[in-house]
C-alpha cells in the first residue's frame, strides 16, 4: 500500500487539476464570447455614430504628448489598473492621426472653423508640432479660421496656438515663457553618504550621460554643449513665434527685471501684461468665446453651445480602425523606431533590436515595397542592438531597396548609430543628434555592506569567476576588472566612429571631431555632414520615392501586427471618452507638479531600462530632458 499510494495521490491530483484547466479554460472562452458580443454590438450599432452638423467647428482638445508611435498599453491591464485605482498612463497623441484630422477638415465643406483646445497637450517637440502647424496653415489658406483658447498656456501648447488666427486667453489666465534649460539631478554626495561606489568608463569629453553619478553640479564641457543646442531651439522657438505674432523677438522677456518691470505697469496682472504684449488677441469668458463661436458657426440648442465636433469623433471618421492595404501599387514602407533601444524584441515605445530588425526584414521580403523610411525619435541604448539594426539596414540597400532615415526630435548616440548606415539621412532644424560616444557604468557597494557586517568571499577557479554574476557589486572592481571595462569601452567608440565614417564617407579624425559625445542640433548636423538634408517626414517619403524611381506609391506604415484577441480588446477598451464643449483648464501648479514627478521618475529609470550582453552602452541622456 505504501508503494501504491503516491500514484494514487498523483492521479488524484493531476485530476483535481485537469478539472482546474477545464474550468479556467471554460471562464476564459465565455470571456472572449462576450467581448466579442460587445464588439460586435459596437460595430454595427448606429447609435454611436459621430455627425458633423452642416456647418461647425471642429474642437482639438489635445490630451496627452504628441509621439511618432503610440506606446503598447496592454487594454486590459489598463482597464483593470484604472478600477484599482491606479494611476494612469499620460495618454498619447500619434501625430500622423492629427494631421490626416486637419488635412481631412481642410477638405471637408462643413468644417468652417478649428478651435485649439490645449489644456491638456503636455509634451511636443518643435518638429512635431511645426508639422501639426503646417496643416493649420493650409487649412487657413482654404479660407477657414482657426482659433484658441485657454486660461493656461504653456510653452508647447503657445508655440502651438500661435498657429491660429486669434489667440483667447480667459480672464484671470496665465502665459510664461520661460524658454529652454536642461537641469538634471546630481547624486554624487547621496552616493557617498550611501557608500555607493560609481565606477565609470566612457570616451567622450561631452558624454554628460553619467555626470549626476560622479558629480554635484554640470560639468563646464556639459554646460558649453547644452548652452549651444537649447539656445538654438530657443531661437528657432522665438523666431518662428514673433513672425506669426506680428512682433519683434525682443518682445520676449528673458529676465526677471524686464518682466517685473512690464507686470508692475498693469499692477501685477498677468493676463493684462499678455493682452499687452500682443501675446494674446483677446480676454474672454468661456461664454463669451462660446458666443463668438456661435456667431460664425451655429448654435447647437440641444447641447447649449455651438455646432461642433471632437477630434476623436472626427478622427474615428477620418482614420478606419483597420488599415486596408492596396495590394495593387507599390510602397514606400514607413516603420517608426522611437523610445529607448534595447536588446530582443519589444512592444511599440520602444526600439527593440530584434523586434525592429524583423520590420525592416518584412519591408525587404514584401515584392511592392520599393523604398523604406525609418522614422527616428530615440535618444539611443543599446550598443548591440543598434547593430543588429543597422545590419538590417545594410541587407535592405543590398536587396536595391534605398533607406531614408528621417530624425524627429531626437535621434542620437544609438539612435544616430542606426540612422548611418541609412542611404540618405533627414533631419529638422531642431532635431537633437549626434552624441557619438560610449560608456558604461557599474556601481558597486562593498562599503555598504562592509557598514552593516555583510562579508562575500570564496574560491573560483579563474580571477573572472562570478563577474557577470554580479560579484563585484558585493565585493567591488578590482583594477584589473576596471581596465577590462575600459578597454571594451574605448573598443567601442572606436566601432562607433568607424562605422559612422565608413557609411557618411567622412573621415575618422572628422567624426571623431564632432563625436566625443558631443549634442547638435540638425542646423549644425547639416553643416559637419552628418545628415544631408534638412525638411520633415514627408519630405524623405519623396526623396525616399525618388530614389526608387518612384511616380505613383502609397505609403504603408509597418508596424508590430496585434493578435486577434489583441486587436479586439483594443476596440472595446482602448478609444478615448469625448469630454464636453472645452475640457476644464488644469492649474499651472498642476502641471508643474506632474512634470516633476514624472521627469524624476524618468532620469533615475533610465539606467535601469538598459539591456547591453557587452555592458556597453551609447546614449543621450541630455536629450531626455524636454
Amino acid at each position: 500500500m505504501s508503494v501504491e499510494r503516491p500514484g494514487l495521490f498523483r492521479r488524484l491530483f493531476g485530476a483535481i487539476w485537469g478539472g482546474f484547466k477545464l474550468v479556467r479554460n471554460l471562464v476564459l472562452n465565455l470571456i472572449f464570447l462576450v467581448f466579442f458580443i460587445g464588439l460586435i454590438s459596437v460595430m454595427f450599432s448606429g447609435d454611436d455614430k459621430v455627425q458633423v452638423p452642416d456647418t461647425a467647428a471642429l474642437v482639438l482638445e489635445l490630451n496627452g504628448d504628441l509621439v511618432e508611435e503610440q506606446s503598447w498599453v496592454d487594454p486590459v491591464e489598463a482597464m483593470i489598473n484604472e478600477s484599482a485605482g491606479g494611476s494612469e498612463e499620460t495618454p498619447e497623441i500619434l501625430v500622423r492621426d492629427l494631421v490626416k484630422v486637419i488635412q481631412n477638415a481642410t477638405k471637408d465643406d462643413k468644417v468652417k472653423v478649428i478651435v485649439l483646445a490645449l489644456a491638456d497637450l503636455r509634451s511636443g517637440s518643435l518638429d512635431k508640432l511645426q508639422a501639426v502647424g503646417v496643416e493649420l496653415e493650409k487649412f487657413k489658406a482654404a479660407g477657414k479660421k482657426v482659433f484658441a483658447t485657454g486660461s493656461f498656456y504653456s510653452q508647447n501648447q503657445y508655440f502651438l496656438a500661435s498657429f491660429a488666427d486669434s489667440i483667447n486667453l480667459q480672464p484671470g489666465g496665465t502665459i510664461l515663457l520661460e524658454g529652454y534649460g536642461s537641469y538634471p539631478m546630481y547624486y554624487r554626495s547621496a552616493l557617498e553618504k550611501l557608500n555607493v561606489t560609481t565606477h565609470v568608463f566612457k570616451v567622450g569629453t561631452y558624454k554628460s550621460a553619467v555626470e549626476p553619478f560622479l558629480r554635484d553640479d554640470m560639468s563646464p564641457e556639459a554646460k558649453e554643449a547644452n548652452s549651444l543646442w537649447l539656445g538654438e531651439l530657443w531661437s528657432t522657438y522665438k523666431t518662428q513665434v514673433a513672425a506669426r505674432r506680428g512682433f519683434e523677438v525682443t518682445n520676449f522677456d528673458e529676465t526677471f527685471a524686464s518682466l517685473n518691470e512690464k507686470l508692475a505697469a498693469v499692477q501685477g496682472d498677468i493676463t493684462q501684461y499678455a493682452l499687452n504684449a500682443k501675446l494674446v488677441d483677446t480676454l474672454k469668458t468661456r461664454e463669451g468665446f462660446q458666443q463668438d463661436m456661435i456667431a460664425l458657426v451655429g448654435a447647437d440648442e440641444k447641447e447649449h453651445t455651438f455646432n461642433q465636433v471632437h477630434y476623436e469623433d472626427y478622427r474615428k471618421l477620418v482614420i478606419p480602425p483597420v488599415n486596408v492595404v492596396n495590394p495593387l501599387t507599390d510602397k514606400v514602407a514607413l516603420i517608426i523606431a522611437r523610445g529607448n533601444i534595447v536588446d530582443g524584441s519589444a512592444k511599440a515605445g520602444t526600439i527593440g533590436g530584434d523586434s525592429t530588425a524583423r520590420l525592416l526584414r518584412q519591408a525587404r521580403h514584401d515584392e511592392k515595397v520599393k523604398a523604406v523610411v525609418l522614422r527616428i525619435d530615440s535618444g539611443g541604448g543599446s550598443k548591440f542592438a543598434s547593430e543588429i539594426i543597422a545590419e538590417e539596414i545594410k541587407l535592405l540597400k543590398d536587396a536595391g531597396k534605398p533607406v531614408i532615415a528621417s530624425m524627429g526630435a531626437v535621434a542620437a548616440s544609438g539612435g544616430y548609430w542606426i540612422a548611418a548606415s541609412a542611404n540618405e539621412i533627414w533631419a529638422a532644424p531642431t532635431t537633437i543628434t549626434g552624441s557619438i560616444g560610449i560608456f558604461a557604468m557599474f556601481p558597486t557597494a562593498e562599503k555598504a555592506f562592509s557598514t552593516l557586517g555583510i562579508n562575500v568571499d570564496g574560491v573560483g577557479t579563474t580571477e573572472m569567476a562570478g563577474f557577470n554574476s554580479g560579484l563585484p557589486f558585493f565585493r567591488g572592481l578590482t583594477p584589473e576588472a576596471a581596465k577590462l571595462m575600459q578597454l571594451t569601452v574605448e573598443r567601442g567608440y572606436d566601432d562607433f566612429i568607424s562605422f559612422v565614417g565608413t557609411s557618411r564617407n567622412l573621415e575618422k579624425l572628422a567624426v571623431d571631431k564632432v563625436g566625443q559625445g558631443r549634442v547638435w542640433t540638425g542646423t549644425k548636423a547639416l553643416e559637419f555632414g552628418l545628415v544631408d538634408k534638412l525638411g520633415t517626414l514627408d519630405d524623405a517619403i519623396a526623396s525616399a520615392a525618388s530614389k526608387a524611381s518612384l511616380t505613383h506609391f502609397d505609403v504603408m506604415v509597418v508596424e508590430q501586427e496585434l493578435t486577434p484577441q489583441q486587436q479586439m480588446l483594443k476596440q472595446l477598451f482602448g478609444s478615448a471618452k469625448a469630454s464636453g464643449w472645452l475640457p476644464e483648464m488644469h492649474s499651472q501648479s498642476k502641471l508643474s507638479s506632474l512634470g516633476v514627478l514624472r521627469q524624476l521618475d524618468k532620469e533615475l529609470g533610465q539606467f535601469t531600462q538598459f539591456n547591453d550582453p557587452n555592458g556597453v552602452y551609447s546614449y543621450c541622456f541630455t536629450c531626455a530632458v524636454q
